[in-house]
């Protein structure tokens, strides 16, 4: 099944957020860990005047939670945690003030917020905008995808992880993650940053 970007939301032994880019039009990208957080880039920077929605901020801390989505709302969110905002809020407010990506395939916006106690999703497509919160269950997720898996559901996955590390490599080669096509790279933050970029194994 190909199902775009992923924004993951979950427990293990702690609280984290995880994010995949799976991609028929762009294939050429990685995961950077930056001063910031975690960026999206292509391999050739030149690609991004080409096409403004592959090179983006994908994954934020904030002191009120931890901010991840497939696109360039991931900084007014953290934004608006950084100002007190509730998640939710934070994530409805910059969905509906940003809009679906207005590409040739109207691409929703996606994205995820972790705190200690809660998770959060949110979704913005042509036809509307779904904003969740949720309880966070030791090891298991929550997801919302841009194409296929793209309503809100209450359903959790199961994830095993013990590091930030093992986050990002589950997103991609993980049980039900790994029956996704097309995956290019992978972010996570679980008490610290980590980057899964498959294409660089050795």
């Amino acid at each position: 099944m190909y199902v775009g970007r992923i924004v993951v939301v979950g427990k293990t032994s702690s609280p984290f957020v995880a994010y995949r880019v799976s991609s028929r039009s762009f294939p050429n990208r990685v995961a950077c860990i930056t001063p910031e957080g975690i960026a999206i880039r292509p391999l050739d920077m030149s690609e991004a005047e080409k096409n403004p929605y592959i090179a983006y901020n994908c994954i934020r801390v904030s002191c009120n939670g931890v901010v991840v989505s497939n696109g360039s709302h991931t900084d007014p969110i953290w934004t608006e945690l950084e100002h007190g905002v509730e998640p939710d809020k934070a994530i409805r407010k910059v969905l509906l003030e940003m809009g679906y990506e207005h590409d040739h395939l109207n691409t929703p916006r996606i994205a995820g917020v972790v705190t200690p106690d809660k998770g959060y999703l949110g979704i913005i497509r042509d036809d509307g905008i779904e904003v969740t919160g949720f309880d966070l269950k030791e090891n298991f997720c929550r997801i919302i995808c841009t194409y296929e898996l793209n309503k809100l559901e209450e359903r959790y996955y199961p994830f095993n992880a013990d590091t930030a590390e093992d986050v990002a490599k589950f997103v991609v080669e993980g049980n039900f993650f790994d029956t996704l096509e097309l995956p290019v790279c992978a972010a996570a933050w679980m008490n610290g940053f980590a980057v899964f970029n498959p294409h660089e194994k050795t």
